[in-house]
């Protein structure tokens, strides 16, 4: 994490509509956004898709959108997953990527949901509805699927629905955030669940009470985690999904894999379309599996600004974009 008070005033600019409306305006159209989404549609994401495909990465898409207000908006949102899905089956890029592999759910191509886009923050029973569905295609695909962790406050409910989810499919995987103090007991919790879990640091505004606040408190904790997830992986308790941007926790991973000889069908890293793309080429070429997380929709300003939050090389990358924009008048 960054500076607190950089961070702060990132959240803070997220919430002014006519700021986020003017990045969303020039983004996609003068091209910076396009480094960390992949366009506003599915069809202007396949490209991407398709060029990850043939560099050898895994894929895991994501429709970006959180809090919808209605029955129906979450039921489209339902539909856009299940489209994907489908997309993802028909294009095949796990052929290209995986060639010469043994391909199964663990390594297809697939999607990974948030939550309060299916409708959590106002009926959580139509929220564990339309994920069951969107399980229910990806297993008649052979693929498995994600959830994302969002807000703390939604935590509780997200653990209970994927846990519904994996016993009636058992093609779930979930995240779970480093930063939360909750977290090691949670892991606690979807140990008897043999689950994908996504490990991430975290990247919402939480208290002092519910989640670490310093940079080092959170990096021991994604360790601590981590080791664990490892370590019982040879139980079958866990499939690490290890999805971070740090130098120094990617060395970390990488020592705990040799000294627990984890086989790459365990394992993989996820990073982020666009970010640290020096070490996406740097992991990929060591041999360990990496998927990237490839975001698209036009609600793709919060998203973005938290990216910017986490890391501020990004900041100046935008920066530099809206100067260079400047420029040519």
């Amino acid at each position: 994490m960054p500076n607190p008070l950089l961070r702060n005033f990132i959240f803070w600019l997220s919430t002014k509509k006519t700021l986020t409306d003017w990045i969303a305006a020039r983004g996609m159209r003068r091209g910076f956004a396009r480094r960390f989404v992949a366009g506003d549609t599915l069809s202007e994401a396949i490209p991407i898709l398709a060029e990850l495909s043939r560099a050898g990465r895994r894929i895991i898409l994501n429709h970006l959108g959180e809090n919808v207000g209605t029955r129906q908006d979450a039921e489209n949102a339902r539909d856009g997953y299940v489209q994907a899905l489908n997309q993802l089956n028909r294009s095949g890029f796990e052929a290209t990527a995986l060639a010469g592999a043994a391909i199964g759910p663990a390594a297809a191509s697939s999607v990974s949901v948030k939550l309060t886009q299916l409708g959590l923050a106002f009926d959580p029973d139509l929220s564990l509805s339309l994920t069951q569905e969107i399980a229910a295609e990806a297993q008649r695909l052979g693929r498995g699927f994600e959830i994302d962790m969002e807000e703390s406050a939604y935590t509780a409910a997200t653990l209970s629905i994927f846990e519904a989810v994996q016993t009636r499919h058992g093609n779930a995987g979930i995240a779970i955030q480093a930063y939360l103090r909750r977290s090691e007991a949670d892991l606690d919790r979807l140990a008897g669940f043999a689950p994908k879990v996504r490990l991430v640091k975290g990247a919402y505004r939480e208290p002092p009470s519910i989640a670490f606040q310093d940079k080092k408190e959170v990096d021991a904790n994604y360790r601590k985690l981590l080791d664990r997830l490892l370590r019982q992986n040879g139980a079958g308790r866990f499939t690490a999904a290890i999805a971070t941007h740090d130098p120094a926790l990617i060395e970390f991973a990488r020592g705990k894999l040799a000294e627990y000889q984890i086989p790459p069908g365990r394992y993989e890293f996820q990073m982020l379309l666009g970010i640290r793309r020096d070490l996406q080429q740097q992991i990929f070429a060591q041999g360990h599996p990496l998927r990237i997380y490839v975001p698209f929709g036009t609600a793709w300003v919060p998203y973005f600004m938290r990216r910017l939050s986490e890391r501020p090389a990004n900041v100046w990358f935008v920066v530099r974009s809206l100067t260079a924009e400047g420029k040519r008048g």
